[in-house]
């Protein structure tokens, strides 16, 4: 038995019988072998971490444009607060922590620059000039997918489980994922974003 296993063994015998295993995956679009080491979530983690859209969360803003001082938010210090609350929540209820970490990192990913201003001007953008798989509006979640699916990794994609997909896709208002870790990480959102808009809008004298 190879730590995979190993840890895959464990989640059957400490997990709720709702969370969803490692073990059970629906599987990846283009099929790869195990690993010895990590569960299929696990590594749907570490390539978002590595992956370069995940660095580039450094430079977008959450709410303001242009704040003043090394304190506000970035979408990169968002998404560290979305992974750390959705954690807490999956360990308290015995879900997938790995499942959860990996859908959290990744929500956020086609973030635009310029925080929600920038994604109403591409979404303007978007009615007047349809994307190529025929959207004619632009949603940062859906952009997300894109980017994992496909504009990583100079167009091969990172290969994510279905079920990390699902979540990243389904995080927002409308959406229901497949999966209990899938509907953990927009609670998690939610409260991450209404908590911090407050604290910076508070920092900034807004408040």
């Amino acid at each position: 038995m190879n730590i995979r296993e190993r840890t895959e063994e464990i989640e059957q015998m400490t997990l709720s019988k709702l969370a969803t295993h490692a073990c059970d995956t629906a599987g990846r679009q283009f099929p790869e072998e195990e690993d010895d080491l990590r569960t299929a979530f696990q590594r749907d983690r570490d390539r978002i971490i590595h992956c370069k859209s995940f660095r580039r969360l450094k430079r977008k803003t959450q709410v303001f444009l242009s704040p003043e001082g090394d304190h506000y938010r970035t979408r990169l210090t968002h998404t560290l607060e979305v992974s750390q609350i959705a954690r807490t929540i999956a360990r308290c209820l015995r879900f997938n922590e790995d499942l959860t970490e990996a859908i959290s990192l990744g929500h956020d990913l086609g973030h635009t620059p310029f925080g929600h201003a920038g994604e109403h001007a591409l979404d303007e953008i978007c009615r007047m000039h349809p994307l190529e798989d025929g959207s004619n509006a632009f949603h940062h979640y859906e952009q997300s997918v894109r980017i994992v699916e496909r504009l990583e990794k100079s167009g091969k994609g990172l290969n994510l489980t279905a079920e990390v997909r699902n979540g990243i896709l389904c995080h927002t208002t409308g959406k229901q994922a497949s999966t209990p870790e899938g509907r953990i990480v927009r609670v998690a959102d939610r409260i991450a974003y209404i908590n911090h808009d407050i604290d910076d809008s508070e920092r900034a004298g807004i408040l």
